[in-house]
């Protein structure tokens, strides 16, 4: 193996920085070599991974660099095993032709094949543009250096940052090694491949006030100490979606902060669920919003289509908590069992209702306001009856009810007794929406 920087950044990877060369003497017509490739361990779990170089013909995808990252993807589907690849290329080697081309389809071919079936990390350490940014971009998670270029348009001025706030890249870090350890934290709270167990460690969960905080401090209050890693959180601000470990075992938290639910937002929780879903991992959904954006109306429409499909067609446990308000179709998409949960919880204090308080107001008690009585006090009236929890509960739409600090109790129970979940779908290649 020659010094470069794509050895440097795989050693950075792998523990010890130890890992077995694969293809180390396949170049390129010209005699180099733009990548190299191996297998190794990280935090003593098998994995493959690539590293392109762009100070070697600008890091270009040719056709030897193909073969040997498919060669990757065919080894980490045989053993089960994960595959990161980090990105620094400038492009394709046009002088290969359409032959290069080919080669570019079967990279995509494989991803595509073995997505879900192994998590694919993709690291952006510097240039990844045009087909190289759709093939990172195939990963279940994107990880990328702040001042690294991501693009499928060429030429462009999209920056990492900005394709982070857009929803893009999942993790921005400010540097490759800082890169690295969020690959390694990641990798970590996955499992090897979906017939895998969810990994599971020592618990180190102390108790913590659990109360009405905003997502990612109610997420960090109810998982184990130091454990959440979030995904997106550049994106959809009133949304947050992390995988951590609670009492030891992997979950995934989708947790909403209070507000009207957006395309953004539903989108975010989409992608997290279908994730979780994929390596079988717990999903608990902080059901926290009041309705519906009156904006954007069709966008909406497809964006809570989509996260409402996937709620439903996911059998991985499902658990719902109803921390604040939830309402019309944000509740059927979050909270409903119908469609989601396997077992919701609601704090005591919480609003759960097919309708928002206004529409509810003037379709239950419309008498009432001809009458003149007061339209704010008919709505705390509803809240605290028919939008009640309890009311949700003695229909069965509410499984538990319980008071803030009882949240992780009452969390530990609902996963203790989904463990065994078995669901049986029908057959068929994918849902349609």
């Amino acid at each position: 193996m020659e010094n470069s920087k794509a050895l440097d950044r795989l050693k950075a990877l792998f523990d010890d920085g130890g890992f077995t060369e694969i293809d180390g003497y396949s170049k390129s017509a010209d005699g180099e070599a733009e990548a190299v490739a191996g297998f190794g361990y990280i935090n003593g779990r098998g994995v493959y991974a690539f590293s392109q170089d762009v100070s070697v013909n600008c890091g270009a995808f040719s056709v030897s660099q193909c073969r040997k990252i498919n060669k990757i993807y065919d080894l980490a589907i045989k053993t089960g095993c994960p595959v990161v690849g980090i990105y620094d290329s400038n492009g394709v080697k046009l002088t290969e032709g359409f032959e290069v081309l080919n080669a570019y389809g079967e990279i995509v071919k494989a991803s595509a094949a073995m997505s879900g079936v192994c998590p694919q990390i993709s690291v952006i350490a510097g240039s990844c543009l045009g087909t190289s940014a759709l093939i990172a971009n195939l990963a279940d998670v994107v990880v990328a250096v702040r001042d690294a270029d991501f693009y499928v348009s060429v030429p462009s001025e999209v920056t990492a940052e900005q394709s982070a706030k857009e929803g893009t890249v999942d993790i921005l870090c400010d540097d490759f090694g800082k890169a690295c350890e969020e690959v390694k934290n990641v990798l970590d709270l996955l499992p090897s491949n979906n017939l895998d167990v969810v990994p599971s460690f020592d618990s180190q969960n102390s108790q913590k006030a659990v109360d009405n905080k905003d997502a990612l401090s109610l997420i960090k209050s109810i998982a184990d100490d130091g454990t959440v890693a979030e995904l997106k959180s550049e994106y959809a601000a009133n949304c947050n979606t992390a995988l951590a470990t609670f009492n030891g075992a992997t979950v995934g938290f989708v947790a909403f902060d209070g507000g009207a639910l957006c395309p953004a937002c539903a989108y975010k929780a989409e992608a997290m669920v279908k994730l979780c879903d994929a390596y079988s991992i717990p999903i608990i959904t902080v059901a926290n919003a009041d309705g519906l954006i009156r904006e954007k109306e069709n966008q909406m429409l497809t964006a809570l289509t989509k996260l409402t499909s996937a709620y439903a067609s996911a059998t991985t446990a499902k658990i719902s908590v109803i921390t604040g308000t939830s309402v019309g179709s944000a509740y059927i998409a979050l909270a409903g069992k119908g469609a989601n949960a396997d077992y919701t919880i609601a704090w005591d204090s919480a609003v759960a209702s097919p309708l928002d308080a206004d529409a509810a107001v003037a379709f239950f008690y419309n008498d009432r306001l001809a009458n003149g009585e007061d339209r704010e006090e008919l709505k705390k009236e509803y809240e605290a009856s028919l939008a009640s929890p309890y009311t949700a509960a003695a229909c069965g739409a509410v499984d538990d009810i319980c008071t803030p600090d009882k949240t992780a109790e009452k969390l530990a129970a609902a996963l203790d007794m989904l463990e065994g979940k078995r669901e049986n779908t029908l057959p068929r290649k994918h849902s349609v929406k």
